[in-house]
């Protein structure tokens, strides 16, 4: 039995009562096809331009104007129009106060990020001035922290121990030089000394540790960071020139807090052999932390107990300020600026190694020599760029973009101002790549110090300039002083810092009610990154992130709709009780736009929501064989067939399932040659259908031939312009006359009962009896 819009069974006779009142609600307005609209209204078609006149119309707008080449100059440098709207009264003591606090910040950053890329600190403090002195003049943010990341610098990191590796096994293979990294000699015949294992690249006694390294290595580590510092610069700079900023979206929020939280797994691994002092292998590739760990375990015996209290001292001192003083919200209204803790940590510990010797006394690793002034410019950055480094390089690129643009919009949209994509691209591209020559590694943005300056009260890129101007007094007259800082307490800094990044994993929890897609992605990104390299991490990441991407592309709901009494609005079924579907006429909406990916699902839950037409019309073909076999039977008395074979014919019907499944048969089939299904129209609502490619065309066509084949009549509503525009290339309109496309569902609908209600008499009829006799 049917039902109401509130579950109410409907008795026979009500039920066709309704569908009365439904009926004669509809026949009652007038319809308008898509062709007569377009008539009425004067539709005009745009179609595609040449090439000719592509090229024609943009060499007419390039017009050598005074206005053209000033807003070309503000595009490229738009410091000026900054700099034009600057209130010294208003800005300047803030962007100082933030200039202060960020320079401040960057020089213990500085030298404990460098640590990450495998470099001496001297190029955390490049990284931390000639980045945010180029951004000055090409970038359009206002408040974001360009020089080290964490997250860019182990990246960076990553590619120069591949980098370095790929020349030793080289030198392993040739076995005509013996290469010398550390204190492990690979000696000509490939084999060395210590542990192996397949992952193993290279084993050094006290591995990273730019201190004790040779300074043939180090030559070779600046060499290979600088090429992946130019190169990276390059892809983005390209990216900016053929405009595709866009090429960040496929990195989702999700894809990216995965992956960073696997990358802090990385970046704190790394810097367990310099907060225990303990010695172990360098690895890349599969596993990569699986086989650190394995070393740091088996020697963890060797460990400098000094160092280890240092380090501990040292995190406890930067996790409680910060924790309790910094981000206290009593007391942070009350403070001028944020507790310099990690500067104070350094300047203290620089102090205390120096007065009781902790190199020499303890064996503690320090810093070493810090160079005074500025780096000569030198041809380092495409000294060493080859195959192997570009795919770390565009990796490294896309990262470092990621990064900015999701720091950069959401202060800008909290400031009221707007950041081009592109032109920050160009920033980015124009200034790494110069950074590369003068060894200043891969710029990106830090979280935590563009919160800052933005909380301190930075409001443009002048507080940039101030924070330079501390460092460059760093780099010309106070490095040397930070010679005997303790490494451990540079690795103290990393820990404390990526300890945001390892409890994003509790926001698992809030991804999994948004969506539970989100949080496998989350989950693959982290997986990924900590099983295998970052580099591989991210590259699985992606890949997976656009299989899912396209599942749900390929796989995307469909319902039938129904309408809503008294207004001309349809909506699905499955979950507004109150919608009433239309007698004889099914309403198919198909949520994606129809092209080569989800094709055969389109047909497949056409059928699955009306009736598969090839599997009635197998039916009608076995029913009529057998129809014609029980003819042959029929005893002929006085030149008249007896039909003593009806209870045979009810029989088969029933057996071969063609009869309709549900109590609503409003149609008189016997009028028609076709089967006994419950509906003699199906409307398609195009409204979601954003294009239609050349192979969604076939399935249309094969599946409008289909259901003519039985009788069923397929009607098109709320087509855009650019689907009409394909029906009319692919000469659609041969299959399905342009009349049977409406400008709304309800002009479909109206149309189509007015139709079969005229053809029939305006009876409605039904196999139990006619609505009068009910």
């Amino acid at each position: 039995m049917a039902t109401n819009g509130t579950g109410e069974r409907l008795d026979e006779g009500d039920r066709l009562l309704e569908q009365q009142e439904i009926i004669g609600q509809l026949t009652d307005h007038s319809f308008v096809s898509q062709k007569e609209f377009d008539e009425n209204y004067e539709f005009q078609s745009h179609p595609p331009p040449k090439l000719k006149q592509i090229v024609t119309n943009k060499l007419g707008k390039c017009k050598c104007s005074g206005t053209c080449v000033k807003r070309f100059i503000y595009s490229i440098f738009p410091f000026i129009n900054i700099m034009k709207n600057y209130n010294i009264r208003e800005d300047i003591g803030g962007d100082i106060v933030a200039g202060l606090t960020i320079g401040i910040m960057h020089i213990p950053q500085g030298m404990a990020y460098a640590m990450l890329a495998t470099l001496k600190p001297v190029h955390g403090l490049y990284m931390s001035f000639f980045p945010v002195l180029l951004y000055f003049f090409f970038g359009s943010s206002r408040h974001i922290s360009v020089g080290a990341n964490s997250v860019a610098c182990l990246m960076l990191g990553s590619a120069v121990s591949k980098g370095i590796d790929s020349l030793s096994g080289s030198a392993e293979k040739s076995g005509l030089v013996s290469l010398v990294l550390g204190n492990q000699t690979v000696n000509q015949t490939g084999s060395s000394e210590g542990n192996h294992s397949e992952y193993q690249t290279t084993e050094s006694s006290v591995a990273d540790d730019t201190a004790a390294v040779s300074d043939e290595e180090l030559e070779l580590r600046l060499q290979f960071a600088m090429s992946v510092t130019f190169l990276s610069g390059a892809i983005q700079l390209l990216m900016s020139i053929f405009r595709l900023g866009f090429i960040t979206e496929y990195l989702s929020d999700a894809l990216i807090s995965g992956f960073m939280t696997g990358v802090s797994c990385h970046i704190f691994t790394s810097q367990v052999k310099h907060l225990f002092g303990v010695k172990h292998g360098r690895y890349t590739g599969v596993f990569k932390l699986v086989y650190t760990y394995r070393d740091i375990f088996k020697n963890i015996g060797t460990a400098n107990y000094v160092t280890i209290l240092l380090a501990v001292a040292c995190i406890a001192s930067l996790y409680c300020t910060s924790r309790f003083i910094n981000q206290n919200p009593k007391l942070k209204p009350k403070m001028f600026m944020p507790v310099p803790i990690e500067l104070i940590v350094v300047v203290l510990a620089t102090v205390i190694s120096y007065a009781i010797k902790l190199e020499e006394n303890f064996d503690v690793a320090v810093v070493s020599d810090i160079p005074t002034g500025l780096p000569i410019p030198n041809a380092r950055g495409v000294s060493r760029i080859s195959g192997l480094i570009i795919p770390d390089a565009f990796a490294l690129g896309i990262v470092i973009f990621s990064i900015y643009i999701s720091m950069g919009k959401m202060l800008a949209k909290k400031h009221d101002y707007e950041v081009d994509a592109n032109q920050e691209l160009m920033a980015f591209g124009v200034s790494t790549i110069i950074c590369s020559f003068f060894t200043a590694a891969a710029p990106s943005v830090a979280l935590s110090r563009s919160i800052v300056q933005e909380r301190v009260g930075g409001k443009t890129q002048v507080a940039g300039l101030v924070s330079c101007c501390l460092l460059l007094v760093v780099l010309l007259a106070v490095g040397p002083y930070f010679r005997t800082t303790p490494n451990c307490v540079l690795s103290s800094i990393v820990v404390v810092a990526i300890r945001g990044m390892f409890l994003q994993v509790l926001d698992l929890k809030k991804i999994w009610n948004v969506s539970s897609i989100d949080f496998f992605v989350w989950i693959v990104a982290c997986i990924a990154t900590v099983l295998m390299d970052v580099d591989l991490g991210l590259g699985t990441a992606v890949a997976f992130n656009i299989i899912v991407a396209m599942c749900r592309i390929q796989r995307p709901n469909a319902c039938l709709l129904g309408h809503v009494p008294g207004t001309d609005i349809y909506i699905d079924m499955n979950f507004y009780q109150k919608a009433r579907e239309i007698p004889a006429v099914k309403i198919f909406r198909f949520e994606q736009s129809l092209f080569f990916l989800n094709k055969e699902h389109f047909r497949t839950l056409l059928y699955k929501n009306t009736v598969n037409p090839n599997t009635l019309k197998i039916a009608q073909d076995k029913r009529e064989k057998k129809l014609r076999k029980l003819q042959k039977k029929e005893p002929i008395i006085d030149g008249e067939v007896r039909n003593e074979s009806a209870p045979e014919r009810e029989h088969l019907d029933i057996e071969l399932n063609i009869l309709p499944d549900t109590d609503l048969d409003i149609v008189d089939v016997t009028q028609r040659n076709t089967l006994h299904v419950d509906f003699h129209t199906i409307i398609f609502d195009c409204s979601l259908w954003s294009f239609v490619d050349s192979m969604g065309v076939k399935v249309l066509k094969a599946v409008i031939g289909e259901y003519k084949a039985v009788g069923i009549k397929v009607l098109f509503a709320n087509c855009k312009v650019g689907v009409r525009e394909m029906f009319e290339k692919t000469k659609f309109y041969d299959t399905l006359d342009q009349s049977n496309i409406y400008v709304s569902v309800h002009d479909a609908v109206i149309h189509s009962i007015q139709a079969y209600s005229f053809k029939n008499g305006a009876n409605i009829s039904n196999k139990e009896g006619s609505p009068d006799e009910v």
